[in-house]
């Protein structure tokens, strides 16, 4: 395509609509993109009602080629990531940029030098991304799986911004994967053998979530998460905004019986959250609650028969890592959810990630359990520096 390109800032209500909207259209174009309601995603991008923005500061950018809006970028800086050792990926002069969208190669060029030079006005001396806009959102950029949909709370891109962002200079700083499990498939022996051993282990139990004290359970799951991922890579804590607001969002796909507490001596130590995809029911009422979009969507969250599942999160307590008993407390709630999800919801696939490319342990349950790799997404870097 012909033409200049120019970057626009863009803010306020009207805005933060219209750089909704052009993500959207992006979206449409996919045929594995899964429509999302609209409503949410602004409220993802509004500082008004995302607890994230207490800690953030941030633009948001469209582009235009003449009177068409071919590209959106956001560029932010989340002040906790600074204050992270720089081998956990951010720390000082770590900015991010995030909702990447590009009708050719050229718009792409110009919205990341429009993030680039608000970073560095900010200070930056690096631009990570795409993390659109919490690492606990929608982070990285899909290099690989894009023959399928994605399942509830990822993201899904064509395989030409690869090129693009790489051709702008961006190497690859980190990879986060996701496995696809056949749910109708039993264990191998050993870990049934596993699993059996710690079921006889009067000292370990495993426990459902209990939506009436739904926001202590948060507190346990978040404490937990906080203390368990604290070395990772890209890890920035909650904080205790962030905390009720999540718990707020997920209260109503919560089915207790998939989502565990484990508790060796009483004392909570390991979790594991399981959401239905949600993304099974968008793709029918195309992302639309009006008319009867709604509808269908409350029916399906009092039983998502037929739904996939999805593993976001789960933690064990540092104090257990590189034990086996960390390992058996996993294998564990796997197999008590699996066993719930094919008799209660008809489940026959699950993911579990996003998993790092280097944590070892989790994907060696990963493997273990028979589930392989289905989606690869990339976090890129840059220098700043003139």
């Amino acid at each position: 395509m012909n033409g200049e390109v120019v970057i626009d800032p863009v803010e306020g209500k009207r805005g933060r609509a219209l750089f909704v909207d052009t993500g959207r259209r992006f979206a449409s174009r996919e045929p594995h993109a899964v429509p999302q309601l609209r409503g949410e995603q602004l409220e993802l991008v509004d500082p008004a009602k995302n607890p994230f923005f207490g800690h953030a500061a941030h633009q948001l950018f469209v582009a235009r080629r003449g009177d068409a809006v071919v590209g959106r970028i956001s560029a932010h800086i989340d002040r906790l990531a600074l204050e992270l050792p720089r081998q956990q990926g951010f720390g000082p002069g770590a900015g991010m940029f995030g909702y990447f969208d590009a009708a050719d190669e050229a718009v792409a060029h110009a919205l990341l030098r429009a993030a680039e030079d608000w970073l560095r006005g900010q200070g930056m001396d690096r631009a990570i991304g795409p993390i659109s806009m919490s690492i606990w959102e929608e982070p990285g950029l899909l290099v690989s799986g894009q023959d399928h949909a994605p399942m509830i709370m990822m993201g899904h891109h064509p395989e030409i911004y690869q090129h693009w962002i790489e051709s702008a200079g961006y190497a690859r700083a980190k990879t986060l994967l996701t496995y696809d499990l056949d749910v109708t498939v039993g264990f191998p022996p050993l870990i049934r053998r596993i699993v059996q051993s710690g079921q006889r282990n009067e000292r370990i139990s495993l426990r459902p979530v209990d939506l009436s004290r739904w926001d202590e359970e948060v507190e346990t799951i978040l404490a937990i998460l906080n203390d368990a991922w604290s070395n990772n890579w890209g890890f920035i804590p909650f904080t205790n905004a962030e905390i009720a607001y999540a718990g707020k969002k997920l209260k109503p796909i919560i089915h207790p019986q998939i989502n565990l507490i484990a508790e060796v001596d009483g004392k909570p130590v390991a979790f594991m959250l399981t959401l239905p995809d949600i993304n099974d029911v968008l793709r029918k009422v195309n992302g639309r609650l009006w008319p009867l979009g709604w509808l269908r969507l409350l029916r399906w969250m009092r039983k998502p028969s037929g739904a996939g599942m999805r593993v976001p999160l789960m933690g064990v307590r540092r104090e257990l890592h590189n034990s086996r008993l960390a390992s058996q407390l996993a294998f564990m709630m796997i197999s008590q959810i699996r066993e719930v999800a094919i008799a209660e919801y008809q489940t026959k696939r699950a993911e579990i990630g996003w998993i790092l490319d280097d944590n070892q342990g989790m994907k060696a349950i990963a493997d273990a359990i028979g589930s392989t790799v289905n989606r690869e997404y990339a976090i890129y870097e840059r220098s700043l520096a003139s």
